[in-house]
């Protein structure tokens, strides 16, 4: 079943949505060239303390740290360490917090230094699908529509979407009802009603859609080892359209 929220939970989880984004905000004016990623999930600790918020990724099914950082060929679920960025890396940064009961969830995809047009059509295709995506975050619309809509785009600018990694529900747990594919049929799945809350991310691939998981059994790797970009914002249904809570 997917979880339907009130009226006052809705102003719960948009509370936690503008808490995640003031974070996002301040750690991604701070992140510079040269800089090691696990320094990057210091800053972020700092930051969710400050306000009082608690990780959602640290300790979460074993994850160490409080941020995935995740560097060109990655695609997610990257794991801070002492690798330092260099001019031409494109960075994904993914995080999530619980405040008061709920959970917030956003990431982006960051351009370092000078990048080669593929690779800045590639961020550039990702972050578009994701506000088309969540164009289609409708009443009455099925879930597939969202899906579908990130499919045809991303495909139709010669990029895949990955299969292996979906986007997913969320309220009072990080992960609920339903999963929210990058990929699939329009008009059909569950139709989206006022209430329900979903956190939308594709996650696109340069080359083949395939991935791999690397020897720390956490990040997810392009099977070909070209670029990976990914954008994602938790996002309410209501009655006047998609409300993006991260934005």
């Amino acid at each position: 079943m997917i979880p339907v929220k009130s009226p006052g939970e809705l102003e719960m989880m948009r509370k936690a949505g503008e808490t995640l984004k003031k974070i996002i905000d301040e750690l991604r004016s701070r992140i510079k060239i040269g800089m090691a990623t696990r320094e990057i999930d210091t800053i972020a600790e700092e930051l969710i303390k400050e306000e009082g918020v608690v990780s959602a990724f640290k300790g979460y099914r074993g994850f160490p740290a409080n941020i995935c950082t995740s560097i060109n060929e990655e695609v997610v679920h990257g794991i801070p360490s002492e690798r330092r960025l260099e001019g031409g890396d494109i960075l994904k940064l993914d995080l999530g917090i619980k405040q008061d009961g709920f959970f917030s969830d956003s990431a982006f995809t960051m351009i370092l230094g000078k990048v080669d047009g593929r690779t800045r059509s590639l961020v550039a295709a990702t972050k578009k699908a994701l506000e088309l995506g969540i164009a289609e975050a409708r009443r009455n619309n099925h879930l597939s529509d969202i899906s579908w809509t990130i499919q045809n785009y991303i495909e139709a600018q010669g990029f895949s979407v990955v299969r292996d990694f979906v986007g997913h529900g969320i309220g009072q747990d990080m992960h609920e009802e339903p999963e929210v594919p990058n990929f699939g049929l329009p008009n059909s799945g569950p139709l989206l009603r006022e209430g329900m809350v979903l956190a939308i991310e594709p996650m696109v691939n340069m080359g083949t859609w395939e991935v791999r998981i690397s020897e720390n059994n956490w990040t997810a790797i392009t099977k070909d080892n070209l670029n990976s970009a990914h954008f994602e914002h938790t996002v309410a249904i209501t009655a006047s359209g998609p409300e993006v809570l991260t934005a």
